[in-house]
């Protein structure tokens, strides 16, 4: 399957998982929006932990790209909060989320569905701030998505990423959900590469998004080989509520502050 045919079909599922009312399709509402103009917000680059507050620079008028972050939350929340954002995403259903938040609020949002992995409708230089929560097991490759960041970022900008860690793709789902966490996938890991054909069609037919587990080499060392400075990490698990096998015995997602020099 060729990188065309996977963002069109991701895109196709995600449509799909908002009509489905995926939890990060789910719009915030008016009062979350009322408190983020007071400046109290908080908003997630991974399942649960909030980004501390003093990753943030100050919003008041910040440049801001909400990177493969559609859905009505972070980005109507940041836009609330005084910063200038555009969001840009692969589904044009989870924008109208954010067109949506937008209208209602009275908010003003650049709206742009594309490829997280190809920026080029944007300048050089061209923001102050990316925000780009768990998004890009969805590509790929995810070089090109931190080369991109670089390129956009102006001097001095701030990138905040979330991302999976890889063992997640040890594990068969179904398995996983029962709780057998017999390891059967190598890394790096590509739905494309170890599920068969019979279930690659399932999740095609189901609306299911195509998943790649990244290594820590291209997420954390992708960042650094295109230039920029780690400055933050934290470690994240889903919830309990959400009886996630693997998250009773470590984190399985990580959040990364990261400046270009």
């Amino acid at each position: 399957m060729k990188d065309a045919d996977i963002l069109s079909h991701n895109r196709e599922a995600w449509n799909q998982q908002v009509d489905r009312g995926n939890r990060w399709t789910q719009a915030v509402d008016r009062e979350t929006v009322r408190r983020a103009r007071g400046g109290d917000f908080e908003i997630v680059l991974t399942p649960t932990i909030p980004v501390p507050k003093k990753w943030f620079p100050p919003l008041e008028g910040t440049k801001t790209l909400c990177l493969a972050s559609a859905g009505g939350q972070q980005a109507p929340l940041l836009s609330a909060a005084g910063a200038d954002v555009t969001v840009l995403d692969n589904s044009p259903r989870q924008l109208d989320q954010d067109r949506a938040v937008a209208e209602r609020e009275r908010l003003e949002m650049r709206i742009v569905q594309g490829d997280m992995a190809d920026l080029s409708i944007f300048e050089d230089e061209s923001f102050d701030l990316i925000f780009h929560p768990c998004s890009n097991t969805f590509v790929p490759s995810v070089l090109p998505v931190w080369r991109e960041c670089f390129r956009v970022l102006r001097s001095a900008g701030v990138l905040m990423s979330g991302f999976t860690n890889p063992i997640r793709y040890l594990f068969d789902d179904e398995r996983k959900e029962n709780g057998n966490l017999e390891v059967l996938y190598r890394l790096p890991y590509s739905d494309l590469d170890h599920l068969d054909a019979e279930h690659i069609q399932k999740a095609i037919a189901d609306g299911q998004p195509l998943e790649f587990g990244h290594t820590l080499q291209d997420q954390i060392g992708g960042q650094l080989a295109a230039g920029f400075f780690l400055t933050g990490l934290y470690e994240d698990r889903y919830a309990k509520t959400d009886t996630d096998p693997l998250s009773e015995f470590l984190d399985t997602f990580i959040a990364t502050r990261a400046i270009k020099l």
